[in-house]
Order: C-alpha cells, then sequence, then structure tokens
C-alpha cells in the first residue's frame, strides 16, 4: 500500500469528529459535543438527528444492520443485530433509525452472568448509548454493522456490565480531582480524565496444530505438554527479527485497528517463543478498554485469515512466560496537564506530590482489591511465578522519587532531587544520551514510569475495565478525603505539606523498589503487613468486605448488591473454568493419552516377544526396562484420572458458590496436576508417531 497508509485508512470506520462535523447540523454537533465533553442530558430531539445522521454514515458505507455493541460480566462483547428496515417496508425497502433505537435496546438480562441481579424469568434488561465512545463500522463475513457502544443494566437498574461502574469510576475521580485541584489554585480544570494505555501480550500458533489440541479449543491453554530441548533459555526471541508469517499477521492488524481509530504503535517479539506484543498510543479510560476490547477480538479474526491461531490465555505453555496485559494509568486535566509528571523539580512540585502521595496510599489501602482486579482463573498460574510481577501488591517509585520520599519523611518536605545525567558509552561516532533520573523495574506490579503508572499485574484475556475502576473510585476516595481535610485548612502551603508528610509516612511499607520475584521480598513483604493473595478465589472476598463496600458506595460506583452479586459471578467462573478443564483433561487422557501410550507399549511388547523367539540369546534388557517404565507411568496415569473423575464429580455436585470454588482450587485442580504429571513424563519418552497431540516445540517453533 501507498506510504501514507496510517493517514489514508486511519479512522476511516468510525463515527468520529470529522463524521459528526460532515454530517450533523451545527446545532446538534454543539449539543452532542457538549454532552460527551461536560456530561450534559441529551435531549430527544438531539438523539433523533443524531440517529439519523449514523444511519446515513453507515449507510454509506455499506452498512446494513446495527447492533447495541456492550460488555457483559462475561469479560468479552455482546451484540444483537437488527436492519435498518421499517415495519413500514412491506412493498419496498424503508431504512430507518431513531433517536429511540440509538440510545435504548433490550436483550436478555437472565442469559448474562447476574450474580442473582436477574432470575431466568426477570428477563428485561437494557442497553444505553455511550456517547462518550464513538460508533464504529465492523466488517466481516457478515457484511458491515454499525457497533453502538453501550452500558447494560437490569431493569431493577443495577449495572450488568463492566462500563457502567467504569464510567462512574471516570466521574468520581474527576469530581475528586476538580476539588483538590481547586483548592490548590487550578481555577481552569473543569474535568480530569483518566487517560490508559494497555499493553497486549498474545501468542501465535499455527491453526493446524490448534485444532489437534482439544485443551487449546475448550480451555485456552495446554493441559498437557513436556518442554522441548530449547524454550526461552537464550533470550533469543525477545525482540528478534519477526518472522514473515507473523509480520504478514501484524501488517493486517494495524491496518484493522487504524480503520477503527485504534492507535496502534508499537509490535515486538516477547520473552517467550511464538508470543508477541502490541502497544498502543494513550487515550482515555472508557475508549482505551472498548478499543482493547477490539484488539482481542481483532487479533483473533485476523490471525485465522493467516491460517493461524492468537492465544489470549494468560499461560498457554506451561514451562515458558505466559501472557500479561500492562495497563499504563494516568491523570490528565480538560487543560493538557498531566497531574503525574514530575516536572523538572519534582522535590518542589507539591501538586505532583500530592497526586502521588494520594495514588500510594489508595494501593496501600486496597491491596487486595487491585489484586482481585487483576484476577482470572488464568492468571493464576502466572502471577509470582518469576516471570511476571508477584501476588504481592508493591508500588517501585524508583531512585529519585524514593529519594524525595526519603526527604519529607525525614524533614518534612524535600528540598532536592536528584537527575539525569549525560552518558557516553565510549564509542566516538555515538553522540552522550541524556540517563534517565530512575531505572525501571519489571519485577514491580506497580511502578512509576516517570509520568504515570504501570500496573503490570492484568490479565492478557480480561477487560482492563475492572482494573481501571477500581484504580479511579479508589484514588478518587483518597482525593475525597484529601479534599476535606484542605478545606478546612488556614495555612494551604503548610497543610499540604503536612498531608503530603502523613499520607506518606502511613504508607511507606508499600513502596519497594528491589527485586519483586526473590524469595526475600515475600518474607520482608509480610513483615511489612502486605497481603500475599496467591489465588483468584481468596482475592475474591475482598469485593465484599465492609471497608470496600462503604468505599465503593461512597463513590457512587458499586452498590453493596452489585458488589455481592460480583462476588458471586467470580466463584461461579473459577468454578466452571477448573471445570471445563478437568473434563477437557479427562476426555484427553481417556481417549487420546492412554490409548496412544497402550498402543505403543503393546508395540514394545511385540518387539520383544519376537525377538525372543528369533533369537532366545539376544538382550533385550533396554526394550523391557522402557516397557516396564511405560507400564508403570501408565498405571500412574489410569489411577490419576480416576481420581481425577471423582473429584471432578463431587465438586460438580456442590451447590455453588464460595465453597465449591474452594474445593475446585484445592482438590481437582491438584487432581488435574497428578495427572498431568505421568502423561508428561511419557510425552518425553513414547515414539513420536505414537503421539496423538502436537508437542511444545511443534507449536512454538515451527509456526
Amino acid at each position: 500500500m501507498e506510504k501514507n497508509v496510517i493517514e489514508d485508512v486511519f479512522g476511516t470506520k468510525v463515527f468520529n469528529d470529522d463524521v459528526m462535523k460532515e454530517y450533523l447540523p451545527k446545532k446538534t454537533y454543539a449539543a452532542l459535543k457538549s454532552t460527551i465533553e461536560n456530561g450534559e442530558e441529551l435531549n430527544a430531539e438531539v438523539a433523533n438527528v443524531v440517529a439519523h445522521a449514523m444511519k446515513e454514515w453507515a449507510l454509506n458505507n455499506g452498512a446494513t444492520h446495527y447492533t447495541h455493541w456492550f460488555q457483559p460480566m462475561t469479560g468479552v462483547t455482546a451484540e444483537k443485530h437488527d436492519s435498518f428496515l421499517s415495519a413500514e417496508s412491506d412493498a419496498h425497502a424503508v431504512l430507518e433509525f431513531s433517536g429511540k433505537e440509538l440510545v435504548k435496546g433490550e436483550p436478555d438480562a437472565s442469559s448474562f452472568p447476574s450474580g442473582g441481579l436477574r432470575a431466568t424469568f426477570e428477563a428485561r434488561g437494557y442497553t444505553a448509548w455511550d456517547c462518550t465512545s464513538p460508533a464504529f463500522l465492523r466488517e466481516d463475513a457478515i457484511g458491515t454493522v454499525l457497533c453502538i457502544p453501550t452500558a447494560f443494566c437490569s431493569y431493577t437498574g443495577e449495572a450488568l456490565d463492566k462500563k457502567t461502574p467504569l464510567l462512574r469510576s471516570m466521574e468520581a475521580i474527576s469530581k475528586q480531582a476538580v476539588r483538590v485541584l481547586k483548592l490548590l489554585g487550578e481555577d481552569d480544570v473543569s474535568s480530569v480524565s483518566c487517560s490508559v494505555g494497555p499493553e497486549q501480550e498474545y501468542f501465535l500458533i499455527d491453526r493446524d496444530q490448534y485444532l489437534q489440541r482439544d485443551d487449546l479449543i475448550f480451555t485456552g491453554r495446554t493441559l498437557f505438554g513436556s518442554m522441548p530441548p530449547k524454550g526461552q533459555e537464550l533470550d533469543d526471541h525477545y525482540f528478534g527479527a519477526i518472522r514473515e508469517r507473523q509480520a504478514s499477521f501484524m501488517k493486517e492488524l494495524n491496518e484493522e485497528l487504524w480503520k477503527l481509530g485504534i492507535l496502534s504503535k508499537t509490535q515486538h517479539n516477547e520473552v517467550a517463543p511464538a508470543q508477541h506484543e502490541m502497544a498502543p498510543i494513550f487515550d482515555t479510560a472508557n475508549i482505551a478498554t472498548d478499543h482493547n476490547q477490539l484488539v482481542m477480538e481483532t487479533m483473533k479474526k485476523v490471525a485465522r485469515r493467516h491460517h493461524l491461531e492468537c492465544l489470549l490465555h494468560e499461560k498457554p505453555f506451561a514451562g515458558v512466560n505466559g501472557s500479561g496485559k500492562h495497563n499504563n494509568w494516568s491523570l490528565i486535566t480538560n487543560t493538557g496537564k498531566n497531574l503525574l509528571r514530575p516536572g523538572s523539580a519534582p522535590y518542589d512540585n507539591k501538586q505532583f506530590l500530592l497526586f502521588l502521595s494520594a495514588v500510594i496510599a489508595a494501593v496501600d489501602d486496597n491491596a487486595a482489591l487491585l489484586r482481585l482486579s487483576a484476577s482470572n482463573p488464568g492468571n493464576d498460574h502466572r502471577l509470582g511465578a518469576n516471570e511476571a510481577p508477584p501476588a504481592i501488591i508493591s508500588i517501585f517509585l524508583g531512585e529519585q522519587l524514593e529519594d524525595i520520599v526519603e526527604q519529607i519523611l525525614a524533614n518534612g518536605t524535600a528540598t532536592h532531587s536528584n537527575k539525569g545525567e549525560r552518558m557516553d558509552i565510549g564509542v566516538q561516532t555515538i553522540p552522550p544520551i541524556k540517563k534517565d533520573a530512575t531505572d525501571r523495574n519489571r519485577t514491580s506490579p506497580f511502578a512509576f514510569t516517570g509520568n504515570k503508572f504501570e500496573f503490570r499485574m492484568v490479565a492478557s484475556s480480561m477487560s482492563v475495565a475492572d482494573a481501571n475502576t477500581v484504580l479511579n473510585a479508589t484514588v478518587a476516595d483518597v482525593l475525597q478525603s484529601m479534599a476535606d481535610k484542605l478545606e478546612q485548612a488556614d495555612d494551604m502551603d503548610k497543610a499540604v505539606d503536612e498531608l503530603i508528610h502523613d499520607t506518606l509516612k502511613e504508607h511507606q511499607k508499600i513502596i519497594f523498589n528491589g527485586n519483586g520475584y526473590s524469595d526475600d521480598w515475600i518474607k520482608e513483604a509480610e513483615r511489612r503487613g502486605l497481603p500475599n493473595v496467591r489465588t483468584m478465589v481468596d482475592a475474591t472476598a475482598s469485593l465484599v468486605d465492609e471497608k470496600t463496600v462503604a468505599m465503593f458506595e461512597r463513590q457512587h460506583v458499586y452498590t453493596r448488591t452489585e458488589l455481592e452479586a460480583r462476588a458471586e459471578i467470580n466463584y461461579e467462573a473459577y468454578a466452571k473454568a477448573i471445570n471445563i478443564e478437568a473434563k477437557t483433561m479427562v476426555k484427553m487422557a481417556a481417549k487420546q493419552y492412554i490409548p496412544s501410550i497402550i498402543g505403543y507399549v503393546t508395540s514394545l511388547a511385540e518387539s520383544i516377544n519376537s525377538i525372543r523367539s528369533a533369537c532366545p540369546a539376544a538382550d533385550v534388557s533396554v526394550q523391557t526396562e522402557l516397557l516396564t517404565k511405560c507400564s508403570s507411568l501408565l498405571a500412574e496415569a489410569q489411577k490419576a484420572l480416576a481420581a481425577l473423575r471423582e473429584a471432578d464429580n463431587k465438586a460438580s455436585a456442590m451447590e455453588e458458590g464460595k465453597e465449591q470454588a474452594e474445593f475446585f482450587r484445592d482438590v481437582v485442580f491438584k487432581a488435574m496436576a497428578d495427572l498431568r504429571t505421568p502423561i508428561d513424563t511419557l510425552e518425553d519418552m513414547v515414539d513420536k508417531t505414537y503421539w496423538p497431540v502436537p508437542a511444545y516445540g511443534d507449536m512454538l517453533f515451527e509456526v
């Protein structure tokens, strides 16, 4: 394509600002922009005009249907397509789309996870247009569809999705941040938005090999598999040259994302073989969340066009690094100021230090809740496994800010800060480069990286909505407390200094700049009183903790009922995920692995008998030893298979809830590991021609 392909295609499938200016009357455009930017109510007349313009634009681009595109608590997106045909179109096609149809839809609320908020006989639910996230066109085999981002709620008004709480949290942090800024003299600030950039890691494997593995098809990860002789030991895949097939995929992926207005910026090979990463430019939290959902959907779709399969599971292959999603988060005023930018003299930037201390306090007070926001069953395989951030939440500030914090704690204020130096690497033809004032720390789950925080724990297959909802709400709650205190101050400068000092003193235990992978840190974190929440099941309890409920209700982000529902959904989702994995293991072991191994040991026995018959004096010790070992492991596998069946049946018969989830975690999961061990050992012993599925080496290195 032409060298200006980005300019040619970017945003061509989005009902963006340029399109609105073209299709909307000036008065309607101004009213819609006021709603988007200032939260003003959108009246029915404006909605009707917008709906007509949106329909005309969609039709001009080949659309036949529209859908309310929403994000239920399944973690993926949902949609129901309706054509633009009117009920009056009996004689000829009449195409209509009203403001009412734009603003509200009615999907079945009882068929999505609701945690008891909706029973089967209580089916009514509503989707409501989110005008802050632009509508877009999606093109695939079904044709062109106008997708309208919406919130999803029950008939009784509870949020049944991930978008509604996120939007509430964005309003909460904007409100409280503006309060604080006005007290600091920033009178021109009327709103503060959360800027988010979620990096996305993923694996690409050959689709034919994927289709031969029931575990990948049903669970997204390999439940069996022995490591090949080479994994990631040589560090040769990370940032390595991108191979032709993957490069072709990435080229098409970028073009598809650019059409949707998604700022796809960076692409590279990740640490593990067959693993890659895509990173976008930042956007507001709501749009960034919508875009990341589209990124994952588009990755899957484009991969299959190239006869590849995109794996988004957090740990698709045991023994090599899994995938995460780094959620880069910052706060931007409507005047364009980044509140987390330290500036040239961060020690003297009281506004920055106040907001920095608010984030530190929020993370310390809500560590278990933040851990939960990054939790799903797949991430339990990854967190704390010396490849990803530990399950213990801590904050990395870097040398420069840590020094400032120490000065404040010792003296009440800071008087200086370390600065980056110029670094000469000793090659005359390479000019000196400016060295940053602080290093990076890849082992930290929550790291300050210059002008933002990078929350590195989020699971690769998850929506980033939960993580940003928690970040926004918890920081908003701290800012509210700070604003309440500052509003009572007689001497504002002194009050700000004292508030920064007291906040850092109370929460300094969460700051850790060392190696988060070390065993020493686990002991040190325990000494500091930091929670080590190892699993999703453990983390879920934080949702209904009284302190959590009070915080969310104070910020009008979740009600108690909504939190209790989400806790139930989490327990149910975990139990169902492990149940599917267990049943898949049983099926694969019983119908693929064990029969294949029997075939191999039978061939060994026949070989021994044939050799002895032909030459009684021949040495068959090698075959005999191999037959003995394989038969022993086969018996072990059969015994473990029976144990897994029994454990899974017992768990499935239990009442859904916390106890069932705990049983799956403690009993069924262990039984799965007991079955995997002998079969993985046999994979290294059995003739490859007998092995029923592609091995790790085939999938990771032969793409």
